[in-house]
């Protein structure tokens, strides 16, 4: 009995260290600080297949409140703009301090987020912005699936793996279908390749029958002059 337990001990610290191991590998989840400068835009982007939940927090941190420890007179507000691979814009928002924006992604690529200091903001002022960008997996939200489902402890932990499991075979999937994609155009490439060679070389030895053809012709007449 006791070494019934003990296995089930190991098997329940395996799993939960199995699921603290593949989020630190495959957890989508990245929490980042931009210096914003005075005029310019910083972005950030990410290539993200189709169907995937992104949920991202930002909010505005100014150095006065480093320093200071205060509430400052004046928090500088910026603008945001996200925009999909193909150009669309999926969040647009001006004169902020903070935000967020959520939407399922309906194309593959790289999704763009922009940001840039207002007008408003002081010339040479320190600005600098958060933010919490989540994909995938990492946008679940497992208290309320725990509540739901009424599980707990180790169980919730083997849902959790199981949910970035499912999320490391999506994944693997979107590079397979992306490197046959770019197998398919490296081979048509080659072919294209081949077949422009193919031509050059009859170019080049019909220009050289030709050459050798009006030589002779050239020779021929002067012999006979």
């Amino acid at each position: 009995m006791a070494q019934k337990i003990s296995l089930r001990a190991l098997v329940a610290w395996a799993s939960v260290a199995a699921v603290w191991w593949m989020g630190l590998l495959a957890t989508p989840a990245t929490a980042i600080w931009l210096s914003i400068p005075s005029s310019g835009t910083k972005c950030v982007s990410e290539e993200i297949h189709s169907n995937v939940v992104v949920l991202a927090d930002y909010y505005v941190v100014h150095d006065f409140i480093e320093v200071h420890d205060q509430p400052p007179q004046h928090i500088p507000t910026i603008s945001v703009r996200v925009t999909s691979p193909y150009g669309n814009n999926l969040h647009s928002k001006e004169n902020v301090t903070q935000g967020q924006f959520a939407f399922t992604t309906s194309e593959s690529g790289n999704y763009l987020a922009c940001f840039w200091a207002d007008g408003k903001s002081q010339e040479g002022s320190a600005l600098s912005v958060s933010l919490d960008w989540r994909t995938g997996i990492a946008t679940k939200d497992w208290e309320s699936v725990a509540r739901k489902e009424k599980i707990e402890g180790v169980e919730l932990e083997l849902a959790k793996l199981e949910g970035m499991v499912e999320a490391i075979r999506e994944n693997l999937n979107y590079l397979k279908d992306r490197e046959a994609d770019m197998r398919e155009v490296s081979e048509r490439t080659n072919a294209r390749v081949a077949w422009f060679s193919i031509m050059s070389l009859g170019v080049c030895i019909i220009v050289s029958v030709l050459q050798l053809w009006y030589l002779k012709r050239f020779f021929h007449k002067k012999k006979l002059i």
